[in-house]
């Protein structure tokens, strides 16, 4: 009885992958082989390739076809970072040119004033100090003075050239720094250790906040690795469910974050499940008003394009898979959620599964909001300031302006 290569080879190389041991993951990649005798008989040529977490052996055994092997694992390599430290303390550390080329247009501006709100912690501290040696802001620290100072003895850091606005807890802090604001005497506002919707409650109240008549929405600008740049996502902390009156703010809010970061071609992708227009799915049809809104001037200074699903927004190999053409498809570098979860899951799972960096801005106020998390790395805090500086870079640009 003859052997039924079709059928009976797999089964063998499986068989083998069991009995085969993984590879010293202490070993450099480069160095990992494997040995084909329990696979075919002489003459073998073996090629291995090594990738990040696996090592691969491609086996040409004698006429036969060649056979893909996996022979090595990296089980000691970081998967998903949990926080920040973790993240800077595991592996070679990656190089954040897009974060690095922000910071460093931030600081050949004018130092940006920021009334900081409750940074009674060390970490919320530390962020607003080393955003100061950098020369990015001149904070205004507001709230309890005792516990500022408490957190500033942890850091064994001295405050005495520092104002300090001394508030009774985190809601007083919050509305003395959008008072700050309405004053003149800060361009930007910076939360602290207290809840985001504390610091929010202050800003949209309807008497004495920051409310314009553009609606109030967030920006991630994420620094993701092996993309060429920066990608602003919107809307994954305020915006629950917009309505499309709502999305239009949204999107116009973005592209002036893109035209304030010195992006020169805005292409805005409106995504969805799918790129075509399907009466049973409400955001396809929302894209696709949101572009011909564009088309007629209701929205202005980018380039919009939408339904589009995340692949064929932002890879042109996929765009061209599913023939979309357009300026847009495939190299978008602005990104419109359906939702709020939506966003926040994407924004999540680049940064945990992609070790993408996500600097947080709130726009649609009279000022910045500068948005950081205790889980930032010192880089994305930094990040988070330069945009808020770059921001206010240009709404001073536009207050200069001779009226007409």
């Amino acid at each position: 009885m003859s052997f039924n290569w079709l059928f009976g080879f797999p089964m063998l190389v499986l068989f083998g992958l069991m009995l085969v041991p993984l590879t010293n993951p202490s070993k450099d990649a480069s160095s990992r082989t494997c040995n084909p005798s329990w696979i075919c008989e002489p003459p073998w040529i073996v090629r291995t390739l090594p990738l990040k977490r696996i090592s691969i052996c491609i086996l040409h055994c004698g006429n036969k076809a060649p056979l893909q092997v996996l022979t090595g694992w990296e089980p000691g390599e970081r998967t998903m970072p949990s926080h920040a430290s973790t993240k800077e303390a595991a592996g070679p550390a990656r190089r954040h040119e897009k974060y690095e080329r922000l910071v460093a247009v931030a600081r050949s501006l004018p130092r940006l004033k920021v009334a900081v709100v409750h940074p009674c912690d060390p970490s919320s501290l530390e962020a607003v100090l080393e955003a100061l040696d950098l020369g990015l802001i001149e904070p205004v620290l507001v709230g309890p003075r005792d516990k500022i100072m408490a957190a500033a003895r942890t850091l064994k850091k001295d405050l005495a050239a520092l104002i300090v606005v001394d508030a009774p807890h985190s809601h007083a802090a919050a509305e003395k720094a959008v008072d700050l604001v309405r004053t003149g005497e800060v361009e930007a506002l910076m939360k602290g250790s207290l809840h985001t919707d504390e610091l929010m409650a202050a800003v949209v109240r309807r008497e004495g906040g920051l409310r314009t008549a553009r609606r109030i929405s967030h920006c991630f600008v994420m620094d993701v690795p092996n993309h060429s740049e920066p990608l602003i996502i919107t809307d994954a902390a305020i915006n629950i469910a917009p309505t499309l009156e709502e999305k239009v703010d949204i999107v116009q809010n973005a592209i002036d974050l893109a035209r304030a970061l010195r992006v020169e071609n805005i292409r805005v992708a409106i995504l969805s499940a799918m790129e075509t227009v399907n009466p049973k799915v409400p955001s396809t049809i929302e894209a696709a008003a949101l572009c011909k809104m564009a088309d007629r001037g209701q929205i202005t200074g980018g380039i919009l394009d939408g339904p589009l699903a995340l692949d064929n927004a932002i890879d042109l190999g996929a765009a061209h898979i599913k023939n979309i053409s357009s300026p847009v498809a495939g190299q978008a570098n602005v990104l419109v959620v359906p939702d709020l979860e939506a966003g926040n899951m994407l924004a999540k799972s680049l940064t945990f599964l992609a070790d993408a960096d996500a600097a947080g801005i709130v726009l649609g106020a009279r000022v910045p909001i500068i948005l950081t998390s205790r889980a930032d790395s010192k880089l994305t805090r930094l990040a988070s300031c330069a945009v808020a500086s770059l921001i206010a870079d240009t709404q001073r640009a536009r207050l200069s302006l001779p009226e007409v």
